[in-house]
Protein backbone atom coordinates (compact mmCIF):
# COMPACT_ATOMS: atom_id res chain seq x y z
CA UNK A 1 0.00 0.00 0.00
CA UNK A 2 1.78 2.97 -1.29
CA UNK A 3 1.17 6.41 1.37
CA UNK A 4 1.82 9.96 2.17
CA UNK A 5 1.93 10.25 6.13
CA UNK A 6 -0.27 12.89 7.71
CA UNK A 7 -1.00 14.62 11.18
CA UNK A 8 -3.32 16.36 12.14
CA UNK A 9 -2.58 17.73 15.69
CA UNK A 10 -1.49 14.17 16.91
CA UNK A 11 -3.91 12.58 15.14
CA UNK A 12 -2.01 10.63 12.04
CA UNK A 13 -3.82 9.15 8.89
CA UNK A 14 -2.18 7.63 6.10
CA UNK A 15 -3.22 8.97 2.58
CA UNK A 16 -3.72 6.72 -0.43
CA UNK A 17 -4.90 6.99 -3.94
CA UNK A 18 -5.60 3.81 -4.73
CA UNK A 19 -7.49 1.25 -3.60
CA UNK A 20 -7.42 -0.19 0.11
CA UNK A 21 -9.77 -3.02 1.67
CA UNK A 22 -9.95 -3.68 5.53
CA UNK A 23 -7.15 -6.58 5.21
CA UNK A 24 -4.62 -4.16 3.68
CA UNK A 25 -5.66 -1.67 5.95
CA UNK A 26 -5.08 -4.12 9.00
CA UNK A 27 -1.89 -5.15 7.44
CA UNK A 28 -0.40 -1.87 6.94
CA UNK A 29 -1.52 0.81 8.84
CA UNK A 30 1.17 0.37 11.33
CA UNK A 31 1.19 2.75 14.33
CA UNK A 32 -1.07 5.52 12.34
CA UNK A 33 -4.83 6.04 14.06
CA UNK A 34 -6.55 5.43 10.64
CA UNK A 35 -6.24 5.21 6.36
CA UNK A 36 -7.69 8.11 4.34
CA UNK A 37 -8.28 6.28 1.21
CA UNK A 38 -8.76 8.52 -2.25
CA UNK A 39 -11.42 7.30 -4.33
CA UNK A 40 -11.36 10.05 -7.18
CA UNK A 41 -10.22 13.43 -7.21
CA UNK A 42 -11.09 16.73 -9.35
CA UNK A 43 -8.58 19.97 -8.85
CA UNK A 44 -10.93 20.95 -6.01
CA UNK A 45 -12.92 18.43 -4.79
CA UNK A 46 -12.72 14.52 -3.92
CA UNK A 47 -14.21 11.87 -2.54
CA UNK A 48 -12.55 9.54 0.02
CA UNK A 49 -13.08 6.78 2.60
CA UNK A 50 -11.75 6.85 6.40
CA UNK A 51 -10.29 3.65 7.47
CA UNK A 52 -10.33 2.78 11.16
CA UNK A 53 -7.04 0.48 11.92
CA UNK A 54 -9.39 -2.36 13.06
CA UNK A 55 -10.31 -2.67 8.89
CA UNK A 56 -14.04 -0.61 9.91
CA UNK A 57 -15.23 2.32 7.88
CA UNK A 58 -15.92 5.44 10.03
CA UNK A 59 -18.92 7.38 8.54
CA UNK A 60 -16.66 11.13 9.17
CA UNK A 61 -13.57 12.19 10.81
CA UNK A 62 -12.98 15.72 10.98
CA UNK A 63 -9.03 15.55 11.21
CA UNK A 64 -9.23 13.43 8.32
CA UNK A 65 -11.06 15.17 6.12
CA UNK A 66 -9.03 17.64 6.84
CA UNK A 67 -6.07 16.13 5.75
CA UNK A 68 -7.17 15.34 2.99
CA UNK A 69 -8.12 18.85 1.60
CA UNK A 70 -3.98 19.83 2.45
CA UNK A 71 -3.31 16.38 0.14
CA UNK A 72 -5.45 17.72 -2.77
CA UNK A 73 -4.12 21.22 -2.02
CA UNK A 74 -0.59 20.24 -2.35
CA UNK A 75 -1.42 18.50 -5.31
CA UNK A 76 -3.60 21.54 -7.36
CA UNK A 77 -3.12 24.58 -5.67
CA UNK A 78 -6.61 24.58 -4.74
CA UNK A 79 -7.89 27.33 -1.98
CA UNK A 80 -11.29 25.54 -1.42
CA UNK A 81 -12.00 21.93 -1.49
CA UNK A 82 -15.04 20.14 -1.04
CA UNK A 83 -14.39 16.74 0.57
CA UNK A 84 -17.24 14.00 0.23
CA UNK A 85 -16.73 11.25 2.33
CA UNK A 86 -20.48 9.23 2.90
CA UNK A 87 -23.44 11.38 2.11
CA UNK A 88 -21.72 14.34 4.06
CA UNK A 89 -19.60 17.15 2.25
CA UNK A 90 -17.41 19.16 4.12
CA UNK A 91 -16.00 22.23 2.31
CA UNK A 92 -12.10 23.14 3.32
CA UNK A 93 -10.68 26.38 2.87
CA UNK A 94 -6.99 26.44 3.13
CA UNK A 95 -5.74 29.42 5.33
CA UNK A 96 -2.03 30.69 5.93
CA UNK A 97 0.24 28.32 8.60
CA UNK A 98 -1.30 25.44 7.25
CA UNK A 99 -4.61 25.58 8.80
CA UNK A 100 -7.62 24.76 7.37
CA UNK A 101 -11.07 25.96 7.92
CA UNK A 102 -14.17 23.40 7.51
CA UNK A 103 -17.76 24.16 7.46
CA UNK A 104 -18.42 20.11 8.54
CA UNK A 105 -22.12 20.17 8.68
CA UNK A 106 -24.87 19.45 10.89
CA UNK A 107 -24.94 18.36 14.38
CA UNK A 108 -27.39 17.07 16.18
CA UNK A 109 -27.43 17.35 20.31
CA UNK A 110 -29.36 14.03 22.21
CA UNK A 111 -30.64 14.48 25.79
CA UNK A 112 -28.38 13.34 28.59
CA UNK A 113 -28.54 9.98 29.86
CA UNK A 114 -26.58 7.25 32.57
CA UNK A 115 -25.31 4.71 31.49
CA UNK A 116 -23.85 1.85 34.47
CA UNK A 117 -23.43 5.08 36.65
CA UNK A 118 -22.07 7.61 33.41
CA UNK A 119 -23.84 10.51 32.34
CA UNK A 120 -23.31 11.46 28.83
CA UNK A 121 -24.76 13.21 26.42
CA UNK A 122 -24.86 11.59 22.61
CA UNK A 123 -24.05 13.68 20.36
CA UNK A 124 -24.27 13.03 15.96
CA UNK A 125 -21.84 14.90 14.04
CA UNK A 126 -21.71 12.10 11.08
CA UNK A 127 -20.79 9.85 13.45
CA UNK A 128 -21.39 8.71 16.97
CA UNK A 129 -20.06 10.40 20.13
CA UNK A 130 -20.56 9.86 24.18
CA UNK A 131 -19.68 13.02 25.03
CA UNK A 132 -18.86 13.07 29.18
CA UNK A 133 -18.29 16.02 31.19
CA UNK A 134 -15.89 15.24 33.98
CA UNK A 135 -11.97 14.28 34.74
CA UNK A 136 -10.22 13.68 31.06
CA UNK A 137 -8.20 11.19 33.35
CA UNK A 138 -10.76 9.02 33.56
CA UNK A 139 -10.89 8.73 30.15
CA UNK A 140 -8.82 5.02 29.84
CA UNK A 141 -11.36 3.55 32.11
CA UNK A 142 -14.32 5.27 30.31
CA UNK A 143 -13.93 5.18 27.03
CA UNK A 144 -13.28 1.23 25.92
CA UNK A 145 -16.53 0.87 28.22
CA UNK A 146 -18.77 3.06 26.70
CA UNK A 147 -17.85 1.85 23.18
CA UNK A 148 -18.74 -1.21 23.12
CA UNK A 149 -21.62 -0.42 25.20
CA UNK A 150 -24.81 -2.10 23.98
CA UNK A 151 -26.78 1.42 24.07
CA UNK A 152 -23.98 2.04 20.75
CA UNK A 153 -24.59 -1.43 18.81
CA UNK A 154 -22.37 0.13 15.95
CA UNK A 155 -20.30 1.86 18.94
CA UNK A 156 -19.70 5.15 19.36
CA UNK A 157 -16.77 7.42 19.87
CA UNK A 158 -16.11 8.97 23.45
CA UNK A 159 -14.73 12.16 25.00
CA UNK A 160 -14.40 13.65 28.56
CA UNK A 161 -14.13 16.77 28.73
CA UNK A 162 -13.65 19.65 31.66
CA UNK A 163 -14.22 23.09 31.06
CA UNK A 164 -11.36 25.45 31.80
CA UNK A 165 -12.96 28.69 31.43
CA UNK A 166 -15.70 30.48 29.15
CA UNK A 167 -14.27 28.99 25.61
CA UNK A 168 -11.99 26.69 26.42
CA UNK A 169 -12.09 23.09 27.18
CA UNK A 170 -9.81 20.21 27.97
CA UNK A 171 -10.38 16.79 26.47
CA UNK A 172 -8.99 13.92 25.61
CA UNK A 173 -10.93 11.30 23.29
CA UNK A 174 -11.48 7.73 22.84
CA UNK A 175 -12.04 6.90 18.81
CA UNK A 176 -14.57 3.93 17.77
CA UNK A 177 -12.21 1.26 15.97
CA UNK A 178 -8.73 3.01 17.66
CA UNK A 179 -8.33 3.82 21.15
CA UNK A 180 -6.91 7.03 22.35
CA UNK A 181 -5.82 9.37 19.90
CA UNK A 182 -3.74 12.57 20.30
CA UNK A 183 -6.38 14.61 18.93
CA UNK A 184 -10.16 14.86 16.89
CA UNK A 185 -11.80 16.94 14.83
CA UNK A 186 -15.57 15.67 15.29
CA UNK A 187 -14.95 15.10 18.84
CA UNK A 188 -14.13 18.55 19.52
CA UNK A 189 -17.10 20.03 17.64
CA UNK A 190 -18.86 16.91 19.91
CA UNK A 191 -17.62 18.51 22.69
CA UNK A 192 -18.98 21.97 22.29
CA UNK A 193 -21.84 21.05 21.29
CA UNK A 194 -22.39 18.68 24.49
CA UNK A 195 -21.54 21.96 26.68
CA UNK A 196 -23.47 24.48 24.89
CA UNK A 197 -20.91 26.14 23.79
CA UNK A 198 -21.37 28.08 20.07
CA UNK A 199 -17.71 29.31 20.36
CA UNK A 200 -14.72 27.16 21.96
CA UNK A 201 -11.20 26.32 21.71
CA UNK A 202 -11.09 22.22 22.27
CA UNK A 203 -7.81 21.34 24.12
CA UNK A 204 -6.71 17.61 23.08
CA UNK A 205 -3.12 16.12 24.17
CA UNK A 206 -2.25 16.49 20.65
CA UNK A 207 -3.32 19.92 20.36
CA UNK A 208 -5.69 22.65 20.34
CA UNK A 209 -9.15 22.76 17.59
CA UNK A 210 -10.85 25.68 17.28
CA UNK A 211 -15.06 25.25 16.98
CA UNK A 212 -17.89 27.39 16.16
CA UNK A 213 -21.58 26.38 16.07
CA UNK A 214 -24.34 28.57 14.13
CA UNK A 215 -28.00 27.36 13.47
CA UNK A 216 -27.13 23.79 14.26
CA UNK A 217 -24.12 23.65 11.87
CA UNK A 218 -20.40 23.47 12.62
CA UNK A 219 -17.17 25.26 11.78
CA UNK A 220 -13.64 23.73 12.48
CA UNK A 221 -10.07 24.97 11.99
CA UNK A 222 -6.92 23.74 12.37
CA UNK A 223 -3.69 22.62 11.29
CA UNK A 224 -2.74 19.52 9.31
CA UNK A 225 0.47 18.78 7.80
CA UNK A 226 2.63 16.30 6.14
CA UNK A 227 4.70 14.00 8.23
CA UNK A 228 8.35 13.59 6.92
Amino acid sequence: MRSSRWQAQGNVYLVVDEPVSADSVRNDVGDADGVVEVRAHGDDWLEVAIWNPDGSVAEMSGNGTRIAARWLAERTGADRIDVRVGPRVVSARIRAGGLVEQELGEVRVGPPEELDGIWLTPVDVGNPHAVVEGDPADLPRIGPLLETHARFPERTNVQVARRLGPRDVEARVWERGVGETGSSGSSAVAVAAALGLSAATVHFPGGALDVRIENGRARLTGPAARVP
